[in-house]
């Protein structure tokens, strides 16, 4: 990586950042996608110990060779504790979730995300919202109605499960944003690491045997996906402005509806693509307003659902 001395101009590569999103997006729907396949058999306990082991250990080299300094003695511990509780559970509720919900319908309350962030940092973080991201804000939660259409057939226990991780959800990316200086490898270590001792405490109850050691494998693959999804993300994050590569993050609902209908067989109705749409034109009009009148942007992602 350059030196912090090197020009913006030698720094930047805009069309790797945005292949670096839609790579991790790609590859943050494909670790969902799987973790719907798994948790229709496994409790969410198990995938999560499975997933983390085989995090940390794709990470453990990573770490040997940056040094294990980078772990420890991080900003505002309380607030890195309260990120990782938030993180862990969030990624619990939507492997519970999706064990019933199409993966679709549970990501379209995760596509919400920066609406619920908005309405969290205007009450809880202090940030001034003018109107216009406040009609942003309504709009998106139209959006939402019109998707998922929560009438009282539909909107039942799970439903509330998938909304209840994805307002969670909001919640770690707020806390992500305020402990922005935190190096990555750091965060990505110890979000993992939560993980595996919440795994390893839920995992007893419900536990069912591995039918085989091809889903141990595709459970590991959980931790790889979601591992280099952040990696990329990351990356795409330091060769490119926000402004240019976060709005690519809305891939994430084509991805969900394309592996919901090819390998589920779920077939989006038009009520949540219209919705869908309206939560994208909500969320994109609230990133670019906040860009125009913050006076330093910074990225609003690390990390997606589920991860």
């Amino acid at each position: 990586m350059p030196g912090r001395g090197a020009p913006i101009a030698e720094r930047q590569n805009i069309p790797a950042g945005i292949g670096l999103m839609l790579l991790g997006f790609l590859l943050f729907s494909a670790n969902d996608a799987l973790g719907k396949y798994l948790a229709g058999t496994y409790s969410p306990g198990q995938i999560l110990l499975f997933r983390s082991l085989f995090a940390l250990a794709f990470l453990a080299p990573v770490i040997a060779r940056r040094g294990y300094r980078e772990l420890i003695g991080l900003e505002r511990p309380w607030l890195q504790v309260f990120r990782l509780i938030c993180g862990t559970l969030e990624t619990f509720l939507f492997y519970w979730a999706v064990s019933v919900l199409p993966l679709a319908d549970a990501m379209t309350y995760y596509l919400a995300g920066p609406i619920y962030v908005t309405v969290m940092a205007a009450l809880f973080l202090g940030e001034r919202v003018g109107w216009r991201r406040w009609l942003a804000v309504a709009v998106g939660f139209v959006g939402v109605v019109v998707a998922l259409q929560p009438t009282a057939a539909a909107f039942g226990g799970y439903a509330l499960i998938a909304l209840a991780g994805s307002i969670i959800y909001a919640v770690f990316i707020a806390m992500t944003r305020s402990v922005r200086g935190t190096p990555d490898i750091a965060l990505a270590f110890w979000q993992f690491a939560a993980s595996l001792v919440a795994g390893a405490v839920t995992a007893p109850f419900g536990w069912t045997p591995l039918a085989s050691p091809g889903d141990v494998l595709l459970i590991g693959c959980l931790g790889l996906l979601a591992l280099v999804a952040i990696l990329c993300v990351n990356r795409s994050l330091m060769l490119a402005p926000a402004s240019v590569v976060v709005p690519y993050q809305n891939t994430l609902i084509i991805w969900a509806l394309a592996f919901s209908y090819f390998f589920f067989g779920d077939v989006p109705t038009v009520s949540r693509l219209v919705g869908a749409a309206i939560i994208i034109a909500a969320c994109l009009y609230i990133f670019f307003r906040e860009q125009k009148v913050a006076r330093r942007p910074e990225p609003d992602i690390v990390a997606g659902p589920g991860s």
